[in-house]
């Protein structure tokens, strides 16, 4: 019609990364690099704390092989040895939480922290009498004598914890898990189930629980209010793990329970960073698992991520939060050093040992 104006292919001015055969099907597997545009920067000296799912580990120990320093609130005491402070989880993140896979395990320890929320389970008990975390149950590999010395190395602890969270700059977070277990008689989410590390099941006092992704979304939100009203200049990364389950309690295959956990996690870190401006989705997940690697970023067990597939991560990571040159950037591979010490604690893992 004369006179119209004409409208042009809304795709036509868009840039390359936008077009899957530009950015990945035209480009070798290794530079994928699909960081986020407009990120905040990581300043050197920045302190920069993790939690989350076993795969943080991986990436704090990438950020420290690259030069950036881990922020450790809860440091190994004097005169403990190397080996028995790994033993212990000392340095694993930034405190000695363990891994925690869900974001209300999340919002959880930051209450516990602050002392809006006190669970109702005390301690789990192992074969030998010994007392264990429940919250926390691989730290003590030797366990705790009673329940006064427990309760006095979880204070201790919680005050790392709210002196992590008052402090850091920079909070990288790993969503991991959307199954869990919790007690029934307050809700309190536990890392691992009953049995597995210690204590036994009674389905009278733990239930089951498998988070939809709204309610990981709230749970989050909820965590990320909290630590910005004590830390207003607080910067949070979330990733999700791309890390499939070890094992499914749900009444289906591995393989279908892992394709919902993933996705829910996904679609919850979305909603997270649209409605909080302070929080950015690094996609982890999406380089890991992505086809143009053809699978070539996991070890034979089809779950381990590789050194290579962790390198390639931290690159795109580094590219996009911080002005590092590029020769302080982790190279492709990781060096020696990390490839040694690429094994992480998974609490997780103690499913398969438990049924030996």
């Amino acid at each position: 019609m004369r006179g119209a104006a004409v409208v042009m292919n809304p795709y036509a001015d868009l840039p390359a990364e936008r077009f899957w055969r530009k950015v990945v099907a035209g480009v070798p597997p290794f530079a994928l690099a699909p960081g986020p545009s407009g990120a905040f920067s990581i300043a050197p000296g920045a302190r920069v704390a993790t939690a989350g799912s076993c795969f943080a580990q991986h990436v704090s120990r990438a950020l420290t092989e690259a030069g950036f320093g881990r922020y450790l609130a809860e440091a190994a005491p004097e005169g403990l040895s190397a080996e028995d402070a790994e033993a212990r989880q000392y340095g694993v993140y930034s405190a000695r939480y363990g891994n925690v896979y869900t974001a209300r395990q999340l919002l959880q320890l930051f209450d516990r922290a602050y002392g809006t929320y006190q669970p109702e389970l005390v301690a789990w008990t192992r074969p030998d009498g010994r007392r264990v975390d429940p919250f926390r149950p691989a730290v003590e590999p030797a366990g705790y004598a009673d329940d006064a010395t427990l309760l006095a190395a979880r204070a201790e602890h919680l005050a790392a914890v709210r002196r992590m969270f008052e402090e850091l700059d920079v909070f990288v977070f790993t969503l991991g898990l959307t199954e869990g277990w919790e007690h029934r008689a307050d809700g309190a989410v536990l890392p691992v189930a009953p049995g597995v590390i210690a204590d036994g099941f009674d389905p009278a006092r733990y239930a089951f629980v498998n988070a939809r992704a709204g309610a990981v979304r709230d749970d989050m939100l909820a965590f990320l209010a909290r630590l910005f009203a004590v830390n207003a200049r607080a910067r949070v990364i979330l990733t999700v793990s791309p890390v499939p389950l070890i094992a499914s309690y749900a009444d289906r295959h591995v393989l279908v329970s892992n394709a919902y956990s993933k996705a829910a996690l996904r679609v919850a870190a979305e909603e997270i960073v649209e409605a909080e401006p302070r929080a950015v989705y690094f996609p982890a997940y999406e380089i890991v698992t992505s086809t143009a690697n053809a699978g070539r970023y996991y070890a034979d067990d089809l779950r381990s991520v590789t050194p290579e597939g962790v390198a390639h991560v931290m690159r795109v990571f580094l590219a996009a939060f911080t002005d590092a040159p590029p020769l302080t950037r982790v190279p492709h591979p990781l060096g020696l050093e990390y490839a040694r010490a690429a094994t992480v604690v998974c609490d997780e893992e103690a499913i398969e040992r438990s049924l030996v």
